[in-house]
C-alpha cells in the first residue's frame, strides 16, 4: 500500500536519527511512522499499512479520530494543566463515568500509564496492613519497581532485583495454586482476565470467579488488571464481565485515552478509602486534556455501539484465521479484538516481517504467537483485507520453513 506523506527524511534517515539520540531500552523500532488516520498509518516514505497493533491496544478509535481531536482541541483551548491542587470538571466527569460503567460506587485515582495504575493498587494493598501479594506467572503489570515485582516474567525482573514486596507467583489458570497461595496474610491477588503480553492466554472458565471466592474467604483484595482488556477491547467494557466478577480494585489504561497517556485505578468498598491525603499522588493526575480525550473515547464507543461491533468483528477474524485451516496456525485464542494467533513453531517474528511487507502491522508478542489488537473501529472490509494479506504472509513463512527444513 502506498500514498500519504513523504517527510523527505526517509525511513533509514529517521531511524538513524533515533539511534543517535534515544536510549537503547527499546532497541531500534522496526519502522518510522509519520501519520495515521483511522486504521491506517504511513511511514516516512509514504507507504501505508493497516495497523493491527493499535499502539499495543491503545488506539481504541484508531488514529486522528475526529471526536478525540475535537475534544482535545476544545479542552486545551479552554483549560490545560491545573495539577492536583485544583479541580477540573472533565476529571470529575470521567471518574463519574467510569464508576457508572462499573455499575457500583467507588473512588478513582488517575495516573499517566498502566504501570502507574498498578503502582497505586500496590500501595492500596500495603495500606491493608498486610504485605504478602500473589500474582500469576507470565503476567505483565508494568516495569516500575512495584508493578515489576508483580509481573511474573523473571527475565524482566532479574536486572532490577531485589524488588519490593513479598510476592508469590503461581501458574495462571490453576485454581488450586491460588487456593494454596492466597492466605489470611495476603494483601492482594492481581490477575489479568486474559494475559496479553504473555501471548493472549485465556484462563479456563470459572477461574476469575474462583479467584473472587478465594480472596473473599481470606480477606485479600482482588485486583483485576484490565489495562489491556478493558474499555471495550474484548467486546465488553470490562473483560471480567464475562464471568460477572466484581473486583475490589480495577486498573485501566491503554485504550482509555484513545492514544493519549492516562491510567486509572478504580477501588470499591473498603479499598476505596485506603488512600488518604499525602499517601500517593502525581503532578499530572487527572489532567483535564487527557480526561477530555478519554470521555470522547467512552462517548464514541457507546454512541456507535462499538461493543457489539467488536464482538462481531472478533468472531469474523477468528473464523477467517481458522478457515481455511493453515498448517502454520495451531490455534486462535482471545476475545473480541484482542487475539493471539498461535503458530506451530517459533515463527512469529518471521510472520510479522512477511505481514509488514504486505502492508500489515502485527505484533510478534511471543516466539510462537502473533498478537492482533486493531482499533475497535476496524471495518468488515478492512478485516477481510487483513485476512487476505495475513494468509499470504503465513503461506510465505510456511514455504520458507519447509525449504529450510
Amino acid at each position: 500500500m502506498s500514498g500519504g506523506v513523504d517527510t523527505g527524511a526517509g525511513n533509514a534517515a529517521l531511524t538513524r536519527r533515533w539511534q543517535h539520540v534515544m536510549m537503547d531500552n527499546f532497541g531500534t523500532p522496526r519502522l518510522p511512522l509519520v501519520r495515521g488516520r483511522g486504521t491506517r498509518v504511513w511511514d516516512a516514505e509514504g507507504n501505508a499499512y493497516l495497523d493491527f497493533v493499535g499502539g499495543i491496544a491503545v488506539n481504541a478509535l484508531g488514529h486522528a479520530h475526529p471526536d478525540v481531536v475535537r475534544a482535545v482541541s476544545e479542552q486545551v483551548a479552554s483549560l490545560g494543566h491545573v495539577s492536583n491542587l485544583f479541580i477540573a470538571e472533565p476529571t470529575v466527569r470521567l471518574a463519574e463515568r467510569l464508576l457508572r460503567l462499573a455499575g457500583r460506587p467507588g473512588r478513582v485515582y488517575f495516573s499517566n500509564s498502566g504501570a502507574e495504575a498498578v503502582e497505586a493498587a500496590f500501595k492500596i494493598g500495603r495500606l491493608t496492613g498486610r504485605t504478602h501479594m500473589v500474582a500469576a506467572a507470565g503476567g505483565f503489570h508494568g516495569r516500575t519497581l512495584g508493578a515489576l515485582a508483580l509481573t511474573g516474567q523473571p527475565a524482566k525482573q532479574r536486572p532490577f532485583e531485589p524488588l519490593p514486596g513479598d510476592v508469590s507467583h503461581v501458574p495462571y489458570g490453576d485454581v488450586e495454586a491460588l487456593r494454596a497461595a492466597v492466605t489470611p496474610r495476603t494483601a492482594l491477588l492481581v490477575l489479568e482476565p486474559l494475559q496479553g503480553e504473555n501471548g493472549v492466554v485465556v484462563p479456563p472458565p470459572g477461574y476469575l470467579r474462583a479467584a473472587r471466592e478465594i480472596t473473599a474467604a481470606t480477606g485479600a483484595l482482588l485486583v483485576l488488571d484490565e489495562i489491556q482488556t478493558g474499555v471495550g477491547r474484548t467486546g465488553r467494557w470490562f473483560a471480567a464481565e464475562a464471568e460477572a466478577v466484581e473486583a475490589d480494585v480495577v486498573t485501566l489504561a491503554k485504550g482509555l485515552g484513545g492514544g493519549l497517556p492516562i491510567g486509572a485505578t478504580l477501588a470499591f468498598g473498603a479499598a476505596a478509602t485506603l488512600l488518604t491525603p499525602g499517601a500517593h499522588g502525581s503532578t499530572f493526575s487527572g489532567n483535564p486534556v487527557v480526561c477530555a480525550a478519554a470521555l470522547a473515547v467512552l462517548d464514541t464507543i457507546e454512541r456507535t455501539d462499538l461493543l457489539e461491533h467488536v464482538a462481531r468483528t472478533g468472531r469474523r477474524l477468528r473464523r477467517g484465521l481458522r478457515t481455511p485451516a493453515h498448517p502454520l496456525v495451531r490455534e486462535v485464542r482471545g476475545a473480541g479484538l484482542l487475539l493471539g494467533v498461535v503458530l506451530d513453531g517459533a515463527h512469529a517474528a518471521r510472520v510479522q516481517r512477511a505481514a509488514q511487507d504486505r502492508g500489515l502491522l502485527v505484533n510478534a508478542v511471543a516466539p510462537d504467537v502473533v498478537r492482533l489488537a486493531p482499533p475497535l473501529t476496524v471495518s468488515d472490509r478492512e478485516a477481510d483485507m487483513f485476512l487476505d494479506g495475513f494468509r499470504a504472509a503465513l503461506s510465505e513463512t510456511f514455504g520458507e520453513v519447509r525449504t529450510a527444513a
